[in-house]
């Protein structure tokens, strides 16, 4: 039988990322994002684009590549975005930092006097909640409040919701579990709510760190944990330079247990681990 002339083209199907593709995908995520995408990211990058790429109707990673790169690219950049942020989090991930707020910063705090925590790289919520829940055994509402923020609009839905599957709270301590945490019922069994007062001292916004920064004001702590790992070290210098400028003398600055600003800044003095106060 000789073959037909005419075939059916797979619309489905998308050829594989190549390298010269992947070099691409790396220069555009660390001129919009600050993000460093090592070579080990090639199958991350294939895997979590691929669909897409497919729902757009395309079938290379490099037309994919044009439409980021086009005239209309701000909805389809910030998909992208969204699909290659890496938002590992978890409630009281790295708790030594909540007990050194509550120990050593918390008590210091006057009555009455606004009191401000900048959640930086927020991701998806968990750690802006853990602070909240943390400033609520202290304070009295209405005198603190906190701000998340991150660069992926999908994670900021989710934190702004406040609801989570119940193995989340797995993290959570059982005191502070039963009194800001509400546990779903019926058609929302397997789930919790974060607090309605809690929620209301919290605001998500999304904010690229590797931008100029919108008018936040001032803040007594700033939380910027486990977000530099995937940054450059001259990345590194420049987002701690231009958030510096938004914590208040005498204020504290968090990184993860796993980062330092050894090298990056002298404008903050080290008191732990991991925790910085600005003089």
């Amino acid at each position: 039988m000789t073959e037909k002339p005419w075939q059916i083209v797979d619309v489905s199907a998308v050829a594989p990322l190549t390298d010269l593709e992947f070099i691409q995908f790396q220069k555009l995520m660390l001129e919009v994002a600050g993000i460093t995408l090592s070579n080990e990211k090639k199958p991350l990058v294939a895997g979590r684009l691929t669909k897409r790429i497919r729902e757009c109707g395309l079938s290379t990673f490099s037309q994919y590549l044009q439409r980021l790169q086009g005239r209309e690219r701000g909805e389809e950049l910030q998909r992208a975005l969204d699909l290659l942020t890496t938002n590992e989090t978890y409630f009281f991930r790295e708790p030594k930092h909540f007990d050194f707020l509550s120990a050593n910063i918390l008590p210091h705090c006057r009555p009455g006097q606004g009191f401000r925590i900048w959640s930086a790289a927020c991701s998806s919520g968990e750690e802006t909640y853990s602070i909240a829940m943390t400033l609520a055994e202290t304070l009295d509402y209405g005198c603190w409040s906190v701000l998340g923020s991150d660069l992926s609009t999908r994670v900021l839905d989710k934190a702004r919701s406040g609801h989570y599957p119940l193995e989340r709270a797995k993290d959570i301590p059982k005191p502070l579990l039963s009194r800001y945490c509400l546990k779903g019922i019926g058609s929302q069994e397997g789930t919790f709510l974060m607090d309605r007062k809690l929620r209301a001292c919290t605001e998500f916004l999304q904010v690229n760190l590797n931008a100029p920064l919108p008018n936040l004001g001032l803040f007594d702590v700033i939380f910027l944990r486990n977000v530099m790992i995937y940054f450059s070290q001259d990345t590194k210098r420049a987002v701690v330079a231009r958030l510096l400028p938004l914590l208040k003398s005498g204020g504290y600055f968090f990184v993860g247990h796993s980062e330092s600003l050894n090298g990056i800044t002298t404008a903050l003095e080290s008191i732990m681990p991991a925790i910085y106060k600005k003089p």
